[in-house]
């Protein structure tokens, strides 16, 4: 292909949520441009929330996804709480932080197995596998299915759980169905073994590009529920509330969503991210599999965010058991909720599968909401992607067949794992009477 001219147009990318498309216009056998566009039509969920009362908001923007649902509902929590000035109790952000690692497991066995895991085996979906490896899509299921329950447990529902609420749970679990839950997870270790074991098979391309990566960052503990913004380049935290002067949102005219840049052009945030640089704080036994599978920080190949992702489904697994343990070991208590309204604005960021996630609100004298704004981690990903893809293609058409290279390119997004139409947001949002 030394001296070819053509174009590698994927359109609606499969196996990831909502729509984006890949444009690579090769000339004279060198790659001439490459374009990551997103085209999902604006959807305006800060808009949704204007004349809201602090209480309603977490359980709507809940609704921008239902694979984030629980990430989105804590991270608007803890950002009304903050504008509300709401201090929850231990016992909440224990059972908040639990919830959370529900999620993981959620998205995580989800994206690993069925979207993933075909690229690697060179079939279109898992319903291949299915017939070719039934017991590995056996194994899949089930953990699914657990980490289903456990959301279902802690949050009242499977999607979009109504337990949680400002300062704490409208609905306390049952000890018996937390107790059923440990059990399974102890009763999953062996399939967790196994699939740690599937994910060291995996052949990943070898490409690496030097990135910024982004995530939050915990003095005690692995971040995921709580902690301040963290970036490689920095080395040091910065306030949550400061969340604008890292995300530093702008357009491009092939996108629809926002693009997102701090001291580079680009920056990622996701698994990789928080492995790269929360190592030393995961539980000891996913540290081991993230030396098993080659992530001893920093690795830099962002196909290896797949692996990451495996390496937390063991830390989110081992770090539910230890604070399952502590809920089975305290008594729950009925709390107050009641409040009094106010006006204020709040911040809130939490760890989501595909990455860090901002929530601001802010509530006039009669403490409606006025104004919004999320920034989704597929938005801050988007130019990173990009950049990825760039730095790639040119090696790419010199090693690779077009389907090869139209494989990978598809490949470096799923790996990422976007939630594209979750990112489609307005930067501002300005309401006029």
């Amino acid at each position: 292909m030394s001296s070819e001219s053509f174009t590698i147009a994927v359109n609606h990318v499969t196996r990831v949520e909502g729509h984006g498309s890949i444009r690579i216009n090769v000339k004279d056998g060198a790659v001439d441009d490459v374009k990551l566009c997103i085209v999902e039509a604006h959807r305006f969920f800060e808009s949704f929330t204007r004349g809201m009362s602090p209480a309603e908001i977490p359980w709507i923007v809940g609704r921008i996804c239902g694979i984030c649902c629980v990430g989105h509902q804590l991270a608007a929590t803890k950002a009304v709480e903050d504008a509300q000035g709401l201090v929850p109790s231990a016992q909440t952000i224990l059972l908040r932080e639990l919830l959370n690692l529900s999620q993981f497991l959620q998205s995580h066995t989800l994206h690993v197995y069925f979207l993933a895991v075909p690229d690697f085996l060179g079939v279109q979906s898992v319903l291949p596998l299915a017939r070719s490896h039934p017991d590995v899509v056996r194994r899949a299921l089930r953990l699914k299915k657990l980490a289903n329950d456990f959301t279902a447990v802690f949050g009242g529902r499977t999607l979009h759980p109504m337990s949680n609420t400002l300062l704490g749970w409208r609905r306390l679990p049952s000890k018996d169905a937390i107790a059923d839950i440990r059990a399974r997870l102890v009763a999953a270790l062996p399939d967790l073994e196994a699939t740690v074991a599937i994910a060291k098979s995996l052949p990943m391309p070898p490409y690496e590009r030097e990135t910024e990566y982004v995530s939050l960052k915990h003095p005690d503990r692995y971040a995921l529920y709580d902690g301040e913004i963290y970036s490689s380049d920095l080395g040091a935290t910065v306030p949550v509330r400061d969340y604008l002067s890292v995300t530093n949102e702008y357009t491009v005219a092939h996108s629809t969503t926002k693009w997102s840049k701090w001291h580079r052009d680009a920056y990622a945030t996701g698994a990789l991210a928080r492995v790269n640089n929360n190592f030393a704080q995961l539980r000891p036994a996913a540290q081991e599999v993230a030396r098993e599978l080659g992530l001893e920080p920093r690795s830099i190949n962002p196909y290896a965010n797949n692996l990451a992702q495996v390496v937390e489904i063991v830390h989110c697994a081992h770090e539910s058991l230890a604070l399952i343990d502590e809920v089975l070991d305290r008594d729950l208590v009925v709390e107050d909720l009641s409040f009094t309204p106010r006006a204020g604005r709040g911040f809130g960021a939490t760890e989501v599968p595909r990455g860090i996630l901002f929530h601001d609100y802010t509530f006039d004298e009669d403490a409606r909401c006025v104004a919004a704004n999320a920034v989704i981690p597929t938005s801050q990903n988007v130019a990173n992607i990009e950049a990825d893809m760039r730095a790639f293609a040119p090696a790419m058409v010199k090693e690779l067949s077009r389907e090869a290279l139209t494989l990978h390119m598809e490949m470096l997004l799923r790996a990422y794992d976007p939630c594209i139409s979750c990112s489609v947001h307005m930067l501002d949002v300005t309401f006029v009477e």
